[in-house]
């Protein structure tokens, strides 16, 4: 269903899904939200820059189990592959460098290394792109393949003045090559809320499938306010996935099918919620160690009982709640939510879309507030 998201309003597939009864459909887009399956290549020079790179993408320092290390366990040529500890479907493939030879075919690149499995490909660098590595974005341009981003990784003693040579430089290779369009993000491998990663994740955001596109966000850590609020957004997305779901099984007359289904996918959910906001207590001290701060004093600031531990009893008491109270969800907040054959089964969807979108801006708030605290408190 993946490959249907392109382009679309997710609302409106999910729409679309139920008015042809295809509840399959639905599922399968839950699941992979839930799931967050996304496979990213990260191709350049293995060395410090580089692993630190990888590391913060997962949310984990060099110490930290699994961290990727400065010096690669595999060969030169190998690949190595690393799992976010949270979100395990999330991978990140360490690809060695394009070589830097002539004559160069890049298809040779690309098919040893199954280029284009991946969902996107960052083309890193700690000095100015390569020419190769040029002719590999051609390549996979010319597959139609967009999402392949040239990165500067900068080292520590670089200024903003030398990182901004390093740009100039690079987008004078590119432009040898007859590529005048694209850009050139310059990160800062520990600080990824510095320099252009916000740009890049915005730009990746836009050229993913939506699908895809959602699992990115939920699977990284939070690194700004504004990925914060984007983690909010699309996990509004996935409730709409899920009491879509609900409304749609309540059509089925099964008793308890329903409750059954709304209390399941609601813990499903907002565990998902808990790690992705990065609110669970292993996330909480990590951060915390991180930035050099004592970790009771960002756990205390976990206000919403969710962000501190997501139980069954706990959604099934806001869904009883909920469902007392439907009556603060508008008719036409229905109608624009729900296909017209269903609307007269639709107080399960009500219900837990009050429920769960109440719960995510809780726990949003309590990342807010952790996030900012780290930020203004940390070394």
């Amino acid at each position: 269903m993946a490959d249907v998201f392109r382009g679309l309003n997710l609302l409106e597939t999910l729409k679309e899904s139920i008015e042809s009864n295809k509840l399959s459909d639905v599922k399968e887009a839950v699941e992979d939200l839930l799931i967050s399956r996304i496979n990213l290549a990260v191709v350049g020079d293995r060395g410090e820059e580089k692993a630190s790179f990888m590391n913060s993408l997962r949310g984990l320092g060099a110490d930290d189990e699994g961290a990727a290390p400065a010096s690669s366990p595999v060969a030169p040529e190998g690949v190595a592959g690393y799992p976010n500890p949270k979100h395990p479907d999330f991978r990140l493939w360490d690809l060695p460098p394009v070589p830097d030879i002539s004559p160069f075919e890049p298809e040779g690149y690309m098919d040893s290394y199954k280029f284009l499995r991946y969902n996107a490909v960052f083309m890193t660098s700690t000095q100015t792109v390569q020419p190769n590595s040029v002719e590999v974005f051609l390549e996979a341009l010319s597959l139609q393949r967009q999402t392949v981003y040239f990165i500067v990784l900068a080292s520590v003693e670089d200024s903003e003045k030398i990182l901004e040579e390093k740009r100039k430089a690079s987008l004078e290779v590119l432009k040898s090559k007859g590529v005048a369009q694209t850009k050139i993000y310059l990160v800062r491998p520990s600080m990824l809320e510095k320099s252009d990663f916000p740009s890049l994740l915005a730009d990746m955001s836009n050229d993913l499938p939506e699908i895809r596109a959602h699992a990115l966000v939920l699977a990284l850590p939070t690194l700004t306010s504004a990925l914060v609020t984007q983690k909010k957004e699309a996990f509004k997305a996935l409730v709409w996935a899920g009491a879509s779901l609900s409304g749609g099984v309540s059509a089925i007359p099964v008793p308890f099918v329903a409750s059954m289904v709304d209390s399941s996918i609601g813990v499903r959910i907002l565990t998902k919620a808990q790690l992705s906001l990065c609110l669970d207590d292993e996330s909480v001290e990590r951060l915390a160690q991180q930035r050099g701060i004592e970790p009771t004093k960002l756990k205390e600031l976990r206000n919403c009982a969710l962000s501190v531990e997501v139980s069954k009893g706990e959604v099934k008491r806001r869904l009883a709640v909920a469902e007392k109270d439907l009556a603060t969800v508008s008719s036409k907040l229905l109608e624009m939510a729900m296909p017209r054959n269903a609307r007269s089964v639709s107080r399960s969807f009500a219900a837990m879309l009050q429920a769960l979108n109440g719960a995510i801006d809780e726990m949003a708030a309590d990342a807010q507030n952790i996030l900012a605290a780290a930020l203004r408190e940390g070394k």
